[in-house]
C-alpha cells in the first residue's frame, strides 16, 4: 500500500484501505454472481452502503480529516481551490431512456 501525503496519516491510509477493500470485495462478489433485477439490486446496495457507513465510515472521515489538514499545512489549499474554479466537477449525463416494448 501506499504512502499517504503526510507520515501521520499513512497510517490512517492502510487502516481504510484495508477496510475498504474487505466491504468492496464483499460488495462485488454477489453482483459478479447473479445479475438480480433493479429493485433487489437497488435493496442490496442500500445495505452495502450502511454497511460501509458502519464498518469504514468512521476511518473514512478520520483519514479525510488528516489529510485536509496536511493539504492545508502545505499551503496547497489555495491551488486546489484554484483548479476547482478552473475545471470545475460537472454532473454526469443521466442514464438514457429505455424504450418501451409492447
Amino acid at each position: 500500500m501506499a504512502h499517504s501525503l503526510s507520515p501521520e496519516c499513512t497510517p490512517l491510509k492502510h487502516e481504510y484501505d484495508s477496510c475498504f477493500n474487505a466491504w468492496f470485495e464483499g460488495y462485488l462478489e454477489p453482483a459478479l454472481s447473479a445479475s438480480a433485477a433493479s429493485e433487489e439490486r437497488r435493496a442490496y446496495s442500500k445495505r452495502k452502503a450502511e454497511e460501509y457507513e458502519n464498518t469504514c465510515g468512521k476511518i473514512w472521515v478520520k483519514y479525510r480529516d488528516c489529510v485536509q489538514k496536511a493539504v492545508k499545512d502545505r499551503g496547497l489549499d489555495d491551488l486546489l481551490n484554484q483548479a476547482r474554479q478552473e475545471n470545475p466537477l460537472k454532473e454526469p449525463p443521466p442514464p438514457p431512456m429505455k424504450e418501451a416494448t409492447s
